[in-house]
């Protein structure tokens, strides 16, 4: 099985934007891309309150929640002080204009089967 798994062209990404990867377990993902076209990856879900991230306003290296306003870093997901918190960061490369997510890393939680992206699926 390829580790890396091919989720769209970086042109696909919105600058200071994001798209969801839908998973059926685990929770669906989120991929940014900042100003500087640098992309990252997380779970689409803010500690704080569940929000979607997918739906908040990237600036710098950072997420704001739409829910809240917490600001969530897009390298790791974790909240900037004072909120206390993290979401889950995934591996993301971006290889000859593609992204590409860690395969390994976004298996369903728990199996050990193949990944539950299916390729290019992307939503707005």
């Amino acid at each position: 099985m390829e580790q890396w798994i091919d989720i769209c062209a970086v042109t696909d990404l919105p600058v200071l934007g994001a798209r969801v990867v839908e998973r059926k377990v685990g929770g669906n993902i989120a991929i940014f891309r900042n100003a500087t076209d640098h992309v990252f990856a997380l779970l689409d879900c803010c500690p704080h309150k569940g929000g979607p991230l997918s739906q908040g306003i990237v600036f710098g290296d950072r997420v704001a929640c739409p829910l809240h306003n917490w600001s969530i870093g897009l390298a790791d997901g974790t909240a900037a002080l004072p909120d206390e918190g993290c979401t889950t960061a995934f591996t993301v490369k971006v290889d000859g204009g593609r992204v590409y997510l860690d395969g390994q890393q976004v298996r369903a939680p728990g199996t050990t089967s193949a990944p539950d992206v299916p390729m290019n699926a992307m939503t707005a």
